[in-house]
Order: structure tokens, then C-alpha cells, then sequence
């Protein structure tokens, strides 16, 4: 009963934790602060829950139990600044802003000032990435340095400077509007997109994904949509994320094994979030934003989704996408991508060589879809005993379990023979 229990709170913590932050941010006006509180709640549930068992609605039990300890909070601060008149009058519970129903109302306007505050100016790029992904994502620090191939401790105090910071230079609660808002824009499509793949392609644990972020991501960037629809790159990001979580079903087996893009039963593709993917990639062009990053991904995502079946993929012109893409946002990565499909309209012959130029690359070194890539190729060469030398290789590298368990899956497969 008791592990029953906890597994609860930390299922209902995962969906609710970002709600929950940014429904206290905006009665107690510091994020670090808020998200304190929310991990007192989660404290307090991993220790009533299992003997009390686990409430109706346990998203509004964990608000209840933070708003009561957010007040108390209020209370102390209000005796330490020695005005202990304004105690009986000042304080009423009914005159702290009422959060038990957050949970129950369209909770999108704080989720989005949360992401704006925590990609506020006063913080370095690379920390107010960190801390959205904390904080509306959920994610650890061990997860938010995989996604950067940075070490964990330089995440960790990536985060705990930027709330600080943020405290101290006290950061307003709310979503900026003007110049601001346009010299900000970039920064929250970048955090949206990180959490969505994070949800796509889980970098560690036993899921494949967490269909759960990518929900939130997507949520985010409708509402950004909406915010600011003049915006061809949010357009451009909503397209990329709506074709790709169309795949969502197709690409977890019915045991939870992935399954790799071309080996997808395609009738599975939500047809839906493909026309909304499609028509937001519309809308992006119209506004002349063809040749927007996120644009050029989500077109390269609408050649998989309008191909019937994966030999009708026009891999050539993903390629010249993927060439695009890289003189746009130069990256090893996007050559990683870009050597894929060059693998599949000209041969893997001609992907293998670009693949070879990249392993030279420090920040690749320990990523393990470059040696995943490799060993396809090779696969596809017949050079099974350097390709299985590769799966293994990148299996070693990845920390999420299933993919862990594909890679060394292929692996062995070269070490099958081949039929006569």
C-alpha cells in the first residue's frame, strides 16, 4: 500500500508540478521561492499519502497544503519585520489570493508567465533554459545536462543562480509586452522545443517517451501562437511539434520497445495533428518565415508525414532541407542529421563519409545517436562486425533503458549470419 502510494505522488507530481509552480509563483512572486513551497507539498504527500491514501483530487491537495505554507510564510515575514499590528487584519486567509481551484481553471496565462520570467533577460542563455526546464518541465539536473552535454553540477548551479537572480533583481511575474516581448520570443521557443523533446526522446529512465511533456510543450506553443501571431517562427515550431507528436503512437511498441521511423505502421499517424502541423507550417511560410529554423525542421518533418509509406520519403529533398538547415544554425548535430539522409537518397556509402568527418567532434563524443548512425550505415555496407562494435558502443552511452535494449537488439543482429 505504502509503495503504492508514493508511486502516486510521483505520477501526480510529474503532471501537476508545473501547474503547481506557477500557480504559487503568482501569489508569492518568486519562482525559486514557489518551487520550494511545492517541494514542501510533495514532502508532505510522500508522507500522509501512504497512510491516509491518496486524495480524490491530489493536485488540489498539494496546492492546499503549499497556499497554507505559503501563508505561513507571508506570516513570518510580517513578525520579522516587527508589524505585528497588521497580523490580525492583514492576514486573513480570505484575503490571500484563493489557488485551491488553480488546477481546475485554464491555467495556460500562468504557465506562460512562468516561461517568461525564466527566460528574463537579467539571466545568462544557457541558465534560463535550465530553469524552465526545472520548472515547467520537471526535469532533473542529470536530464538538463544530458540534453546540453554539460555536467550536472554546472546545470545545478545554472539553476540555483538563476533563481537568486532572479529574487534579487525582483523579476516581475508576468508576460512582457512590446520590444520586450519580441527580444524574448527566441529564448521561450528554444525552452519549448527542449521540453518537447525531452518528452519526444526521453534522454534517461525505462520510457521511450513522456507523452506528458510534449503536451505541455505543445500547449505552450499554441498559446504563443495566439499571443503572438505575426511570429512566422512560433508557427514554424508548433508545425515541427505537431507532425511530430502525430508519430507518438507508432513509435512504442505494445511491450514499450521503440519503433525506429521507417519500421512505423504509418495508419497509426494521428491525422489530425498532421493537417494542424501542416497548416502551421503554411501559416509560417505566408509570413515569409520559410527559411526559419524551426520552419525548415517542420518542413522536413511534413516530408515524412506526406509520404504514404517510408520508400516514398523524398530523401533528396531532406537532404537539401537538412544542408539549408545547417548554413542556418551550423551544428554537428544537424550534420549528423544531414549525413541520414544523404545515407538514404544516395547511399550509405556517401552518409558513412560525413559521419567520419563528425567523430572528430568534441561535443560529440559522448553522444550516442553519432555511433547509433554509424552503425546503421555500416549495417547497411555489410560491415556487420564494425557496425556491431558501433550499436554497442552508443548502447554504453545512452541512459534510457529501452533504447539501451534496441541498440544491443541491433547489435546482435550483426552478430547473426546472414542467410544463405
Amino acid at each position: 500500500m505504502a509503495s503504492n502510494a508514493q508511486a502516486a505522488v510521483h505520477a501526480v507530481w510529474r503532471i501537476e508540478s508545473a501547474r503547481l509552480i506557477a500557480g504559487l509563483a503568482r501569489m508569492v512572486r518568486d519562482v525559486g521561492q514557489a518551487e520550494e513551497l511545492a517541494q514542501d507539498a510533495l514532502v508532505a504527500a510522500l508522507e500522509k499519502w501512504p497512510v491516509s491514501g491518496v486524495p480524490d483530487n491530489p493536485g488540489a491537495w498539494l496546492m492546499a497544503t503549499a497556499k497554507r505554507r505559503a501563508i505561513d510564510e507571508l506570516r513570518r515575514r510580517k513578525l520579522l519585520e516587527r508589524k505585528h499590528e497588521e497580523l490580525g487584519h492583514g492576514l486573513e486567509e480570505t484575503e490571500v489570493p484563493d489557488l485551491d481551484a488553480a488546477l481546475d481553471d485554464d491555467v495556460g496565462d500562468d504557465l506562460l508567465r512562468l516561461v517568461f520570467t525564466s527566460c528574463h533577460p537579467v539571466l545568462s542563455p544557457d541558465a534560463r533554459v535550465a530553469l524552465t526546464l526545472r520548472l515547467l518541465g520537471g526535469l532533473t539536473t542529470e536530464e538538463i545536462a544530458r540534453a546540453f552535454l554539460v555536467p550536472e553540477p554546472t546545470v545545478a548551479q545554472r539553476i540555483v543562480r538563476a533563481k537568486r537572480t532572479l529574487a534579487e533583481k525582483q523579476v516581475p511575474f508576468e508576460v512582457p509586452r512590446g520590444e520586450e516581448l519580441a527580444a524574448r520570443l527566441s529564448s521561450v521557443l528554444e525552452v519549448v522545443y527542449l521540453i518537447f523533446n525531452e518528452g519526444y526522446s526521453a534522454t534517461a529512465g525505462d520510457d521511450w517517451m513522456r507523452p506528458e511533456l510534449c503536451a505541455d510543450a505543445l500547449r505552450l506553443g499554441r498559446i504563443l501562437a495566439e499571443l503572438v501571431p505575426q511570429e512566422p517562427e512560433v508557427h514554424g515550431l508548433v508545425a515541427l511539434m505537431e507532425i511530430q507528436a502525430s508519430r507518438s503512437r507508432a513509435r512504442v511498441g505494445p511491450l514499450g520497445a521503440p519503433v525506429l521511423l521507417l519500421e512505423q505502421n504509418r495508419a497509426l499517424w494521428d491525422q489530425l495533428l498532421i493537417r494542424r502541423g501542416l497548416t502551421a507550417l503554411e501559416r509560417a511560410q505566408k509570413l515569409g518565415g520559410e527559411q526559419g529554423p524551426y520552419a525548415v525542421q517542420a518542413a522536413i518533418a511534413a516530408c515524412h508525414a506526406r509520404a504514404r509509406t517510408a520508400d516514398a520519403t523524398d530523401w533528396t529533398r531532406i537532404a537539401e532541407l537538412y544542408a539549408l538547415l545547417a548554413r542556418l544554425v551550423p551544428s554537428p548535430v544537424v550534420e549528423l542529421n544531414r549525413a541520414v539522409a544523404l545515407g538514404m537518397a544516395f547511399g550509405p556509402a556517401v552518409g558513412l563519409e560525413l559521419v567520419d568527418q563528425l567523430t572528430a567532434e568534441p561535443s560529440l563524443k559522448h553522444y550516442h545517436l553519432l555511433p547509433s548512425v554509424r552503425g546503421d550505415l555500416l549495417q547497411k555496407l555489410g560491415r556487420l562486425k564494425e557496425a556491431r562494435a558501433e550499436f554497442e558502443r552508443a548502447a554504453s552511452l545512452t541512459r534510457n533503458a529501452r533504447e539501451q535494449a534496441l541498440l544491443l537488439a541491433r547489435a546482435e543482429a550483426c552478430a547473426r549470419p546472414l542467410p544463405s
